[in-house]
């Protein structure tokens, strides 16, 4: 204690062991309190938050989602809504099995990789997935019913799904591939509409979905090394051979890299040899057709000139190939219906522009080699794009669905405009000339159809040494009017005009007699 009565300065401060400086001080009540009410407020506005995101902006998502349990009890227990092509006919329905349960039917094998099935056994798949809680009621078109759901005895609204395919057309895709694996694509460049999604071989949808034969049917169909569960035409990736060179022709013109009259003055000197690219030679077979005539644009679409379009790809770059490519679609899962396959243009990997190793494998990819990857549907969107003077609409299945409370009607929507009608319209005149020209109804030969003039360009996928090439077409039809696109592709066929595109001459034929009723 100093003389004049007060503590010494030395003793304020805190020695080991005391309370920290501050801990003498007070708080109010009213500031504690407030404190408290803040951090409180924050907490449940938080919750707040997270419970509306879930519950109101993404609580429609949450409900039809194909693993939503609601949505798998309701499949399980529920009479489905029923499924019908554009025409009415109907695709899929219920039965019932001794114990009164009801489980599916289909109307024909041609169907399943794109109806797909719903069994008690094995779930669902294919667009009885897809629209899972449509078919099963879980959700519904009117937003009152789907408030009041929980207050309902009779909670459920089994939705009828009609769609855009049509019977007599998918299964004459199934019938003209034969014993063949492969797909055939058919749309509507206008609407996006797809009138048949055919991949084979098929399967019986009807033996997955009866639980009487359920697991034998799904035993044997692990076991066949052909894979008939695969839906080729929208998750098989294959190499495309030259029905790639119209994405080229795409990125080419809509980039400005090249014009219909160009030509290359070294092109014709090469067709014996090779053209030289860093040591590698890209090779053709046309100089017999073709002489020392350089070609330019619809020319080299007639033969298929490989080396005009590698050095197309090279002088467009792999940047514009790769933007372009993606206009379409390629690089990211399709939105669709049903699950698609990535398709590339390269695997990315690459340090040059557009993710490619070296010009080599741009030149390769030009005319659909090299790491190029595709699926039939990808391919049919390319026809389609053309077809509908460059203007791709966005691809679906289903036109509308139908319950109790109302209907939901799916109209066209544009994904994406990829190039100039102007552009598209060059495009389409080469491809006219490839299947209905001197030379190129060579190598596209019975995709010709009489009275129907057909666009169109062929592809043969050269692949490992000692396996087959796949056979390729890719087309639309009527030329000056299109209303249909369609790819073909035949697994390991050999050359495009030996399959795919007389199947696609026989589908289109198929395609006018429908239309014209």
């Amino acid at each position: 204690m100093a003389l004049d009565g007060r503590r010494s300065a030395s003793h304020a401060r805190p020695v080991s062991g005391s309370a920290p400086s501050w801990a003498g001080r007070r708080i109010g009540i009213g500031a504690a309190l407030g404190r408290v009410s803040l951090a409180l407020s924050v907490a449940f506005g938080g919750l707040a938050l997270g419970a509306g995101y879930w519950q109101v902006i993404e609580s429609s998502n949450l409900s039809s989602s194909g693993d939503d349990a609601a949505v798998i009890a309701a499949a399980r227990n529920v009479r489905r809504g029923e499924i019908f092509d554009r025409d009415g006919v109907r695709l899929a329905w219920n039965k019932r099995d001794e114990n009164g349960e009801p489980y599916r039917a289909y109307a024909s094998d041609s169907l399943a990789p794109v109806i797909g099935y719903a069994s008690r056994q094995f779930g669902t798949a294919g667009l009885e997935n897809a629209w899972n809680a449509q078919l099963s009621g879980v959700v519904s078109a009117d937003p009152l019913r789907e408030l009041t759901r929980k207050f309902r005895a009779d909670p459920s609204d089994p939705e009828d799904i009609t769609t855009t395919l049509v019977l007599r057309l998918q299964d004459a895709a199934v019938e003209a591939l034969g014993r063949n694996r492969g797909a055939v694509v058919m749309l509507d460049p206008r609407t996006g509409e797809v009138l048949a999604l055919a991949s084979n071989p098929t399967f019986d949808a009807s033996g997955i979905a009866n639980p009487a034969t359920a697991e034998a049917t799904f035993d044997r169909l692990r076991a066949d090394d052909r894979q008939p569960l695969l839906p080729r035409a929208t998750q098989g990736r294959y190499v495309p051979g030259s029905i790639f060179k119209i994405v080229t022709a795409t990125a080419a013109l809509g980039s400005g890299a090249v014009s219909p009259d160009t030509t290359y003055a070294d092109q014709p000197g090469s067709e014996k040899k090779g053209w030289l690219i860093d040591g590698f030679r890209v090779k053709d077979g046309h100089h017999l057709q073709t002489g020392s005539h350089a070609l330019d644009f619809a020319e080299a679409v007639e033969v298929s000139c490989n080396i005009w379009f590698a050095e197309t790809g090279v002088r467009t770059g792999g940047a514009a190939l790769a933007d372009y490519a993606a206009r379409m679609g390629f690089g990211e899962p399709l939105v669709f219906d049903l699950p698609t396959a990535v398709s590339q243009v390269t695997n990315g990997e690459g340090d040059d522009p557009g993710g490619f190793g070296d010009r080599v494998e741009l030149a390769n990819a030009a005319y659909g080699q090299g790491q190029t990857l595709v699926t039939p549907l990808q391919m049919a969107l390319v026809a389609a794009t053309v077809a509908n003077r460059g203007v791709l609409m966005r691809p679906h299945l289903v036109r509308e669905a139908k319950g109790k409370a109302g209907t939901t009607t799916i109209n066209p929507e544009i994904q994406e405009r990829v190039v100039p009608a102007g552009i598209a319209s060059e495009i389409a005149a080469a491809m006219e000339r490839a299947v209905n020209g001197d030379l190129g109804r060579i190598f596209t030969a019975g995709a010709a159809v009489r009275n129907l003039d057909v666009a169109g360009k062929s592809g043969t996928a050269e692949l490992d040494p000692g396996t087959r090439p796949h056979s390729w077409f890719i087309g639309f039809a009527p030329y000056d009017n299109p209303q249909v696109a369609i790819a073909v592709l035949v697994e390991n066929s050999g050359g495009a005009s030996v399959k795919a595109s007389p199947i696609a001459g026989q589908m289109l034929r198929a395609w006018r007699s429908w239309a014209n009723g």
